[in-house]
């Protein structure tokens, strides 16, 4: 998913008495933001890209709404940045779909070089009108005009310009950035505009990301929107870059340390969770075994911190982890011991180190089985689904600007999903509540029912609320942040990159049958089909991989 302000995709009701509500509230973390330890970058409002400081503004001056369109059919509205620092310049407007509070931010501009022909900013030469709302037969207030400044040579326009007149802006109003600070963008989530998810043709509005997202890449969001008349055309806009490649926004130890008590999430467990997480070294002492193909007689026990696991390697079948061979050990062991259960973290710069992505690892030793739901039959899919050794995350997304949570990502199954702050639940203070499901173990930000697959048919995903809490700021450890070189030390757990499980070794079609035995006819087909198109890593055929063998470890959450 997105990296700038983001909403899930919905597809457009197109209710003729659909009303969007106008955004009258401004959203704010439940409490305060602490006062962060001193260090050299990390939340002092400013980032230097290079000649280029920027500075994150979120108080807005309204500009333009419509009340109707984009997702849910309920409109969007348009703001310039207020309140902009001395000597900082606007670089793009802002603007969110009427279905929430006032969440987002834009980044302003500031020349550091002191070189008034060559300098990182300068003034457009001109403006395009992009589109305007004057022939629009739906509710708006008054009339949207969107503006691309024309850039002198060597320059770029990193925002559009939003205005209720339809003479042009003065050149004073916004800055174009030198080429040599920009990077390329896409489209991210739909903002508004007409036809189904902003798809189809007709002018549309978007929010802008880096095309090249992960920790080696230097795009940074501007958090501004970009508006398509033609979806088959080059963007006009560019993202900014960090040109130094300069880290020192990033934060230091103690600063970790203090992000993690003010933000860590509870995970709640369903009431009928049978199969809890546990720290690595749990599983390790209490029995977990190692075995390599060939030698599958003779299995190793795994010290405590993992140091006697193969180091590197691929996922090629030779080595596997799993449960004791004794059968009360081993039903012990699939349950976890959630008391001692630990939270392992990885700290990365992402959106060219203006933001820090605080992945927080949790280790289940046992993925129980999977259900269904198939029209109006819940069914139990025996063994599909099963699997030793589950990898889950949370991953905290921070402003290196000032230290607020602005969003968190929730791993589910395959994918995820990342939810802004301003949609989330939270609990004793900014702790951002999360719901595991039940034996998937998959992250939601709200509890009930979510439904893996299609139309009528699908995998269950049920979360609830229960006594069996997971406070992740109570036990956790920092197991990589690679920017701050010698000061993290990996364990060697986290560098055995073969599978965690065993290789599961089924009939599917037998699985299959038993549960056809209880669906009407009608159905019996379209289920064999749904089951088959899962992934083998959801079916429990794969034993699955640890953290460093996500694509998320060194790439952005998807």
């Amino acid at each position: 998913m997105g990296n700038c302000p983001l909403l899930a995709r919905t597809t457009n009701i197109s209710k003729k008495n659909s009303k969007g509500l106008p955004i009258e509230t401004t959203f704010k973390l439940p409490a305060p933001i602490p006062s962060w330890p001193q260090g050299e970058g990390f939340a002092i409002g400013t980032i230097d890209l290079g000649g280029l400081q920027v500075c994150q503004i979120s108080s807005f001056k309204k500009v333009w709404a419509v009340h109707e369109g984009g997702p849910e059919n309920i409109g969007a509205t348009f703001f310039e940045p207020s309140n902009i620092p001395e000597g900082f310049f606007m670089l793009g407007c802002y603007a969110q779909p009427n279905n929430r509070p006032l969440f987002g931010w834009v980044l302003a501009g500031k020349d550091d070089t002191g070189d008034a022909m060559g300098g990182t900013l300068k003034q457009p030469v001109d403006y395009t009108l992009v589109w305007s709302s004057e022939s629009l037969k739906i509710k708006q207030d008054g009339i949207g005009y969107i503006w691309l400044p024309t850039p002198p040579d060597g320059y770029k326009a990193v925002g559009h310009v939003i205005t209720n007149s339809p003479e042009k802006p003065s050149l004073e109003k916004i800055r174009c950035v030198r080429s040599d600070l920009t990077d390329q963008c896409e489209i991210d989530t739909w903002i508004w505009g007409r036809g189904k998810d902003g798809i189809a043709n007709g002018f549309k509005i978007f929010f802008a990301r880096p095309g090249n997202r992960g920790t080696q890449a230097m795009g940074v969001c501007v958090g501004t929107f970009v508006a398509q008349n033609n979806s088959d055309i080059p963007l006009s806009l560019a993202c900014l870059k960090n040109a130094r490649s300069n880290l020192s926004s990033m934060p230091n130890p103690r600063q970790i340390e203090a992000i993690v008590q003010a933000y860590s999430p509870y995970i709640y467990f369903h009431p009928d969770e049978t199969y809890l997480p546990s720290s690595v070294t749990w599983f390790f002492d209490n029995g977990a075994l190692l075995y390599k193909k060939g030698e599958e007689s003779k299995p190793s026990s795994i010290d405590s911190m993992g140091s006697n696991l193969p180091q590197g390697g691929s996922k090629d079948g030779t080595y596997w982890l799993d449960l004791p061979v004794d059968d009360k050990a081993e039903d012990r062991v699939k349950k976890g011991d959630l008391q001692n259960s630990r939270v392992y973290l990885h700290i990365k710069p992402m959106l060219g180190a203006t933001y820090t992505d605080v992945a927080l690892w949790i280790f289940y030793p046992f993925n129980g089985p999977a259900r269904a739901k198939v029209d109006f039959i819940n069914i139990p899919l025996g063994k599909i689904g099963q699997h030793v050794g589950d990898w889950e995350h949370v991953t905290l997304r921070i402003s290196n600007f000032n230290g607020e949570l602005w969003r968190v990502y929730f791993s589910q199954h395959s994918g995820g999903i990342w939810v802004n702050a301003s949609e989330l639940e939270f609990g004793g203070g900014n702790k951002a509540v999360t719901y595991s499901s039940l034996h998937g173990h998959a992250m939601y930000a709200k509890p009930g029912l979510v439904l893996q697959g299609n139309g009528a048919i699908g995998i269950r995903n049920d979360t609830a609320k229960s006594k069996m809490l997971l406070d992740t700021g109570r036990e956790f450890s920092v197991v990589a942040a690679e920017y701050l070189g010698s000061a993290i030390t990996e364990p060697p757990w986290l560098n055995y990159f073969r599978e965690w499980g065993p290789k599961i070794s089924y009939d599917i079609a037998d699985e299959i049958k038993k549960v056809e035995k209880l669906l009407p006819a009608k159905l019996k087909s379209a289920f064999e089909k749904f089951v088959h198109s899962l992934p083998d890593e959801v079916l429990g055929e794969e034993g699955p991989t640890g953290p460093k063998e996500k694509n998320n470890w060194s790439g952005d959450e998807k």
